[in-house]
């Protein structure tokens, strides 16, 4: 659902901590720090909005002022770390990753999607060097990862169709796809098979294949996957050995949500 629909007509919600929120996500890794100019352009908001909301966590303690910049200061950390604490999420997860990762000498993750990427939620890594580093809260465009690839082939065909009729799918790297009709395929094979792969398309040298994590019967509550370098081993032997591995620990995850029903309710696509 977008956001758009979400506020349409509906009188509780809050406009003004909408534009909060979104002053607060401005700011990442390309963004560290921005004038108040820079945060109203990536958030579309009028400058004078923009300065009441800086303002405002400014004075919380969210947000450092630095001469005519602004950034994030720690306190930012407190909403993440809640939800991974309230939600019991590594208890839950993390042994059957840590068990993936044991076994392969894989990095393993557990991810859901959010918006038009995949969000990291756990990542167990190995101490192996690869181009592209994943942790707790990095996201990735949906197309170019398996993991992306999986959650969305499991979406109703509505929610697949808007992602392809809006998304942009820019090459990061020559073997990225960015045919709307090649990943539709792709999608559709995906669903078909219970896995997804992708190797070259995020960034050189790193291959992945990922499955999801069934709850409740047939719910998708998120993803897992495991991710190497291809001077390791090609993409063929990675799903032929690593699926096994893959679902077994999907189904341990699988089975603990269900006994975790809160949980696997925050995990819930919306």
């Amino acid at each position: 659902m977008k956001a758009q629909s979400r506020r349409d007509g509906d009188p509780e919600f809050l406009s003004t901590l909408e534009r909060g929120l979104s002053v607060l996500r401005a700011f990442d890794q390309t963004r560290p720090e921005m004038q108040l100019s820079e945060v109203a352009a990536v958030t579309g908001l009028n400058p004078a909005v923009v300065r009441r909301c800086l303002n405002t966590l400014v004075k919380l303690g969210y947000v450092a002022q630095h001469g005519r910049r602004f950034l994030l200061r720690p306190e930012v950390l407190v909403f993440g770390s809640a939800y991974l604490a309230s939600m019991n999420l590594e208890e839950v997860a993390a042994p059957a990753l840590q068990t993936v990762r044991d076994s392969t000498g894989d990095s393993a993750s557990l991810a859901v999607l959010s918006g038009d990427d995949v969000l990291y939620l756990l990542h167990v890594s190995t101490n192996r060097t690869i181009r592209l580093r994943a942790g707790v809260g990095t996201r990735f465009p949906i197309y170019a990862t398996s993991l992306g690839r999986i959650l969305l082939a499991y979406r109703d065909d509505e929610a697949i169709e808007d992602y392809l009729s809006r998304a942009k799918l820019e090459r990061l790297t020559e073997h990225t796809i960015t045919s709307a009709a090649t990943l539709r395929k792709m999608l559709k094979t995906a669903r078909k098979d219970g896995y997804a792969s992708a190797q070259d398309e995020l960034d050189y040298g790193i291959v992945s294949v990922s499955v999801p994590v069934m709850a409740s019967g047939d719910q998708v509550a998120a993803a897992i996957n495991c991710s190497t370098s291809t001077t390791r081993v090609s993409r063929e032997e990675l799903i032929e050995t690593r699926l096994p591995e893959l679902r077994a620990a999907a189904r341990k995850i699988g089975d603990a949500l269900d006994r975790w029903p809160f949980l696997l309710h925050s995990l819930k696509q919306v």
